[in-house]
């Protein structure tokens, strides 16, 4: 196994590939979606939560409630940019850097996302495409824990970590086609 914060190949034993027919499944809201000042309301109202994607991770910096684990790709579908500064508290405790191809959720990244968690959080910033990795924050916090990414055009969604979102999860890996060589 690579050591956390090393990047991976594009394709390895292990690597789940998300096929067409699962995409639509992977898009469903899992939680409830909420915008604005609602939205910042309920960020601001969570325990132990980690955030996934550039815009709801500086958001919720922006807010003074910084996430546990923010996962980041340096992309976003607006045309406004994160100041990447904005990440800095959460690097200054710990930062990862993995490699994830789009459309793949990779050994490698599951692995560093267990093993921020494990440390005690900070940032991990991905080099490819961080969408899958919401996935892996349900795998490897606890329950309890509440998982935050953005939903273009809608808002933020909030997913509470429980024994059946860990099931739905395992659920959508297992029908993700295996990739590497």
């Amino acid at each position: 196994m690579r050591a956390a914060g090393t990047p991976s190949g594009s394709s390895e034993p292990g690597d789940r590939v998300v096929p067409a027919s699962l995409r639509p499944k992977l898009a469903a809201l899992y939680g409830p979606v909420l915008a604005g000042a609602e939205a910042e309301a309920k960020i601001r109202s969570l325990g132990l939560f980690a955030s996934c994607g550039d815009r709801v991770t500086a958001d919720a910096l922006n807010l003074g409630h910084p996430p546990f684990v923010g996962i980041v790709d340096g992309k976003t579908q607006r045309d406004d940019p994160v100041d990447r500064s904005v990440f800095a508290p959460l690097a200054a405790k710990r930062s990862m850097t993995v490699r994830n191809p789009p459309g793949v959720l990779t050994r490698a990244l599951r692995a560093t996302v267990r093993a921020l968690v494990d440390a005690g959080g900070g940032l991990l910033e991905v080099d490819g495409e961080e969408d899958l990795a919401s996935l892996a924050l349900v795998e490897s916090l606890p329950a309890g824990a509440t998982v935050i990414y953005g939903i273009p055009g809608a808002g933020v969604s909030f997913v509470t970590v429980d024994a059946a979102a860990k099931d739905q999860v395992r659920t959508l890996i297992a029908s993700m086609v295996p990739g590497g060589s």
